[in-house]
């Protein structure tokens, strides 16, 4: 399992998020051609903070007050994988809904809706896109003290908006002194609140394979003013334990249940499954189950009772699973005489692969753009896969 974890112990802001994965090993190119295709052409360089290397981004873009509307055309306009762009299209709900929380009825977005909120929000989303991680975490956030000058005056830190994102996220915090100043902005704290698909998540043994160092505007001397990201690889053999959740429910509609699915998938749930029955007194209803890490169980319970209305959800706790090695790559197939690429999961066992299976996303996305059936994007990237794999063997 490969996990994102975010350190963000200097606090956070979309360049810096950015400059963390591009340093991790994200794909510099999609991410700069997700940026430019917004405003101009980012510029990314290695910079020095307090003797630690970081990558900085800049933008260059003019300060535009824009409307959620305007801001999302932007986003949907952006050269950048589809998965990216809904990643995106959530992060500015999150940070509207916090702004109108504080603010009430507004014509515009108070202080992110620049065209560089924008692109730093689309890049950002690029980058853990093209990473293919399984899982993110996120430990506390350093927010800051001290006070801010915004649009309407001057401002506690950490921002209200900041305050709201958080509130309504599984992050955790931690406050600061005046000195410090604001370490997460709204943008920021959103990001990471998106990103996290399992609440400080306990890897146990873990390898680390790469280390990345985003970079702050600020450089103060002796501090380090970066966030730092962790690619890990999981080696522990608990992994192989999940918990099994279930309930049972008969008066919930199916547009709710299809929306519990999902909701529970976004979270990090493993797996969700609803399945026809039978309950007492000869009622029909549903049972929802959820697979999951021991470490998400507390939360998912929680979020499985909210969303259903149910009072009680039965946890079946470590319970040993098969987990076969895995590997991922990409191969190229030819679409409309276009070479498009397509992400492929291999499944391993006794050093064999014996399964392949094409990244859904990647199918849906060109299914989409060139309007041919899934499965026949599907079934070539595999049969490609198959036969890179085949030449491997006989080429060694």
């Amino acid at each position: 399992m490969r996990i994102l974890l975010l350190d963000p112990f200097r606090g956070a802001a979309g360049d810096m998020i950015i400059g963390s994965l591009i340093h991790l090993g994200a794909s510099r190119e999609l991410v700069m051609a997700a940026m430019a295709s917004v405003v101009h052409e980012p510029e990314f360089s290695e910079v020095d903070r307090a003797g630690i290397r970081a990558c900085r981004v800049r933008t260059h873009a003019p300060v535009v007050h824009r409307t959620l509307d305007e801001v999302l055309e932007k986003v949907m306009q952006a050269d950048a994988p589809e998965p990216a762009i809904r990643m995106a299209g959530k992060v500015f709900h999150r940070i509207e809904r916090a702004e109108r929380q504080i603010h009430g009825d507004m014509p515009h977005f108070h202080e992110v809706g620049a065209d560089d909120a924008i692109a730093d929000v689309i890049g950002a989303c690029t980058a853990l896109h093209s990473l293919s991680v399984d899982a993110v975490t996120v430990l506390p956030v350093s927010l800051g003290g001290g006070t801010i000058s915004g649009s309407h005056g001057t401002y506690p830190v950490p921002a209200p908006a900041t305050v709201v994102i958080c509130s309504e996220s599984s992050l955790q915090i931690r406050t600061g002194t005046a000195e410090d100043g604001e370490l997460c902005t709204p943008t920021g704290a959103a990001l990471l609140a998106e990103f996290q698909t399992v609440p400080l998540l306990d890897p146990g043994i873990a390898g680390v394979i790469a280390v990345g160092y985003g970079a702050g505007s600020r450089n103060p001397p002796g501090i380090p003013n970066v966030l730092r990201a962790m690619l890990l690889e999981t080696r522990d053999p608990a992994g192989g334990q999940v918990d099994i959740l279930e309930t049972n429910v008969d008066d919930v509609p199916g547009e709710i249940l299809a929306s519990v699915v999902q909701r529970l998938m976004e979270t990090g749930a493993r797996d969700v499954c609803v399945f026809p029955c039978t309950m007492k007194k000869g009622r029909p209803g549903y049972l929802i189950r959820v697979i999951c890490t021991p470490a998400q169980s507390a939360v998912l319970s929680g979020m499985l009772a909210k969303e259903t209305g149910s009072l009680g959800v039965r946890c079946i706790p470590a319970v040993h699973r098969f987990i076969a090695e895995r590997n991922a790559f990409s191969v190229t197939i030819n679409i409309a005489g276009k070479e498009e690429e397509v992400r492929v999961k291999c499944g391993i066992m006794a050093g064999k692969p014996y399964t392949l299976k094409a990244e859904y996303d990647d199918v849906d996305n060109l299914a989409r753009t060139y309007g041919i059936p899934a499965r026949d994007i599907s079934r070539a990237a595999e049969e490609k896969a198959w036969k890179q794999i085949q030449k491997i063997k006989t080429d060694t």
